[in-house]
């Protein structure tokens, strides 16, 4: 008999994945354990296998579609074996250009907005990612009813508010009579500009999909500068001291093959100031209106991939020594680069630092990697002339920017757990007086 594998519960409340790429096509045997689907959640892309061996019968969505827990990704049996009747599945279809009968399927919008997309009818679902039809969910609202202004009609998270805040009534809408047309009318038909992937007539223009890893990160920095009071220190750094320790240490690591480079030092010296100051490392249960301070120090290191920005995970920083953080971050990076990064690896983070040294420039503002209360930008180390006892001498300075949420953690506060990154990292001995 078939075996119907559904979506599982692959946790950190995550209730729906979209379907990336399929690693297996209808007529394949696989076995056991082998990955079947690359789904993309909120918080990572993950391989998903298959639960038993057998022929793959039947797969029951499309890449780019969005399919729910608990809904049936594929079929699995044995070769010439038929797959059970398809059930109704929930999913939220790619953008696509309306055919005359979904038009006359169509219900009319409740209220006029900027564009005049249609809303879906009942028993069918909206165009809508899931952080999206999370929102909708927190602030009661029956995302159906909600008249996407986004490509295709997608419903975004403005649109979601916007319907909020106007306090339309959450009534089903009634279907208005539909009026045949012997013709499409020509503002149906796609433009090729308007199709994803499609290249304008005059070649000037290309349309790719956002979706993957880069959809999620603009969602999450959306919902960062939307939320978060970002307020922005900058300081800088003596690393004379820190450029010639590190150049002592280099021949000891390059021993274990662990490449050392100046991160492992500052994400000690992020710890000790968490430790010191931990209003830093904690988070604002907004619902109950709770600072929530952590115990544990998880530092999230932002690495840029092809696909987009990731923020991998160092775990349990406070216990591990410098070479181990320094093994955790070459582990983790080379894992990022090669796209094979696990939900576990991305998880859990309570601070985040996001190096772009290797870019130049004078300094950033990071954005808040939500929610937490701050992230810690470094920059390029420049040997630049500073005044040391009413003389000149060259140093080496680096630049550091730390944004913090201006309603949990005040300027004052902000400024001195820089004071503290700056004494261990223009004293870095200390961070070994720290560990023991």
């Amino acid at each position: 008999m078939a075996f119907e594998f559904k979506l599982p519960d692959i946790g950190e409340g995550v209730h729906e994945g979209e379907i990336v790429k399929w690693l297996v096509k209808e007529g394949d045997t696989v076995k056991e354990d082998q990955p079947l689907v690359e789904v993309m959640t909120d918080k990572a892309t993950v391989e998903i296998p298959s639960p038993k061996a057998g022929t793959v019968l039947k797969l029951m969505y499309k890449e780019g579609e969005v399919a729910k827990v608990g809904t049936v990704l594929v079929t699995i049996g044995v070769a010439g074996e038929t797959a059970p009747a398809p059930t109704a599945k929930t999913v939220v279809a790619p953008a696509a250009q309306p055919t005359m009968a979904a038009a006359a399927a169509t219900v009319a919008p409740l209220r006029t907005m900027n564009a005049t997309v249609p809303m879906t009818a009942p028993g069918t679902r909206v165009l809508a990612t899931p952080a999206t039809r999370k929102l909708a969910r927190e602030l009661g609202i029956d995302i159906l009813l909600v008249a996407g202004s986004g490509p295709g009609g997608r419903v975004t998270d403005e649109d979601v508010r916007k319907f909020a805040a106007d306090g339309v009534s959450t009534k089903t809408p009634v279907a208005p009579t539909p009026t045949p047309s012997p013709m499409p009318s020509a503002a149906s038909k796609p433009t090729p500009a308007s199709v994803a992937g499609v290249v304008s007539m005059d070649g000037r223009e290309e349309r790719m999909p956002l979706r993957g890893i880069r959809k999620k990160m603009s969602e999450r920095m959306h919902q960062s500068k939307t939320t978060a009071a970002h307020f922005t220190y900058v300081d800088e750094i003596d690393m004379t001291e820190l450029v010639k320790l590190r150049e002592q240490m280099k021949p000891l690591t390059e021993k274990k093959n662990i490449k050392l480079t100046y991160l492992p030092f500052i994400v000690k010296a992020c710890v000790a100031a968490l430790k010191a100051m931990p209003l830093l490392n904690a988070s604002l249960d907004e619902a109950k209106g709770d600072i929530v301070l952590k115990k544990y120090y998880n530092v999230g290191i932002a690495a840029a991939t092809d696909e987009g920005l990731v923020v991998p995970v160092v775990k349990e920083a406070d216990r591990k020594s410098l070479v181990e953080i320094a093994a955790d971050i070459e582990r983790l990076a080379t894992t990022a680069r090669e796209g094979k990064l696990q939900l576990h690896d991305i998880q859990g983070s309570t601070f985040t630092i996001t190096s772009l040294g290797a870019m130049g420039g004078l300094f950033a503002t990071p954005i808040i990697n939500y929610p937490e209360v701050a992230i810690l930008g470094v920059h390029e180390i420049k040997k630049r002339p500073v005044v040391r006892e009413s003389g000149i001498v060259v140093r080496d300075i680096m630049l550091l920017s730390l944004s913090f949420d201006h309603r949990i953690v005040d300027g004052y506060m902000g400024a001195g757990f820089c004071k503290k990154i700056k004494d261990y990292l223009e004293n870095p001995k200390l961070l070994f007086l720290e560990a023991a």
